[in-house]
């Protein structure tokens, strides 16, 4: 097959992407307001708690085997490989371009971690269904497709929510006092941003009244008697692991999504399981298909609601033209050209199994747009969000040339 003809089948599904894009930009304007901000919350919600782990956990438990999970190991250990490749790339950025301490945090971010969920679910499918597609049978094709596409947003989730989450924590910590918005926040089990409460709404009174001051002293006498009393093992053990299960940290690394996919490893893993659930003729069928259904909803959503979430980069920010173009460089034309040595560097040595498609999965984690999750985590920490909205606004509006172009190429590098 020819470069044009390959150029035609990667330019379909990016286009579908910016039509539904498009479409979700619209319905957030405020003539509209059909995904405003609160509308947008409510539906994330679903999305996060209800569609995401369908699509994970449905498409893993399909087509994950105890014989091929052992061939799949290399993906965990690339996509790795990006967020570190990533982050030393913007390193580099920030020296280079001198960006303020607060926004350090936000361009090692864009930098290292790429949108390795939405966009994979959207493309390989659409290339999979296309006639003019090089990896073979489009049932076979997509079902496999779907498998790596999922495995790859449960493990991105994983390393965003533990990597750059914390990065991100510790340079919103050094923001300028004049710009350093203190506020509490309400968060959910995935650690989205759901309330922001400035502070000086606060119904809490910084400074206990002078009538309460026994009370306080009181209260803090018993709190240092209660640490001094000698608990159990058993009891510290359990009040430790109590602790864990509340922490907004702990509780994103495993998010719905992460859930799904573990659910999913088990259902395709166990044969005993997988009998009972996935094909025509087991018993118990009726709930993976029932679980595949509610998943196929995942992809048009997700896809509105990044549209919607663009919205704000429309109205800028001060964000410096030299940051966003460097951002630019190092996503669309250093990431991708270090990628593509790692994958012919590992199936030169055999770390890779050589499945054209699955190629094609692992060189395309290299070239996408940043993960749409840091302009949840800019928004939780309140440091560097009109500057976030800006470059997904700019990253996204060039993702429609810069990844058709290494689309077809890593189709023609691996077919």
């Amino acid at each position: 097959m020819g470069l044009v003809e390959l150029f035609g089948v990667a330019s379909m599904p990016v286009i579908k992407v910016l039509i539904i894009t498009a479409v979700g930009l619209l319905l957030a304007l405020d003539n509209v307001n059909l995904l405003g901000k609160d509308a947008r919350i409510q539906v994330n919600h679903l999305v996060h708690y209800v569609f995401n782990p369908a699509l994970v956990g449905g498409n893993l438990a399909d087509t994950i085997t105890f014989e091929n999970v052992v061939l799949l190991w290399f993906m965990p250990v690339n996509i790795l490989l990006t967020f570190i490749i990533g982050s030393a790339l913007g390193w580099i950025l920030i020296k280079l371009t001198r960006a303020p301490k607060h926004l350090e945090g936000l361009i090692l971010g864009v930098c290292s971690a790429g949108n390795l969920g939405n966009l994979p679910i959207i493309i390989i499918p659409a290339i999979c269904k296309d006639k003019g597609s090089p990896f073979g049978d489009s049932n076979v094709c997509y079902q496999y497709g779907m498998a790596y596409a999922s495995l790859s947003m449960a493990v991105g989730a994983v390393y965003i929510w533990t990597y750059v989450y914390n990065i991100m924590r510790v340079s919103a910590s050094v923001v300028p006092k004049d710009d350093y918005r203190t506020s509490s926040f309400r968060l959910e089990a995935s650690g989205e941003f759901l309330e922001f409460i400035p502070e000086e709404e606060s119904s809490e009174p910084e400074n206990p009244p002078k009538d309460n001051m026994d009370d306080y002293t009181l209260l803090l006498s018993s709190i240092e008697s209660e640490e001094n009393v000698k608990l159990p093992i058993s009891a510290k053990i359990k009040q430790q692991f109590g602790n864990l299960l509340v922490n907004s940290n702990f509780r994103a690394i495993f998010s719905p999504a992460t859930l799904g996919a573990i659910v999913g490893f088990i259902v395709g893993v166990v044969p005993q399981i997988r009998k009972l659930m996935i094909g025509g003729d087991a018993s118990l069928h009726v709930i993976q298909d029932s679980v595949t259904m509610v998943g196929e909803a995942a992809v048009p959503i997700i896809t509105l609601i990044m549209g919607a979430n663009l919205l704000k980069g429309l109205k800028g920010a001060n964000t410096s033209i030299w940051t966003v173009i460097g951002i630019i460089v190092v996503r669309y034309i250093f990431l991708p050209i270090l990628g593509i040595l790692v994958i012919k560097g590992a199936t030169q040595l055999g770390l890779v199994q050589p499945d054209p498609l699955y190629q094609f999965v692992l060189l395309l984690q290299y070239a996408l747009p940043p993960a749409m999750a840091i302009g949840t985590i800019a928004q939780l920490f309140g440091a560097g969000e009109g500057e976030c909205s800006v470059i997904m606004l700019w990253t996204y509006v060039l993702a429609s040339v810069a990844v058709t172009f290494w689309t077809t190429y890593f189709m023609w590098l691996v077919a």
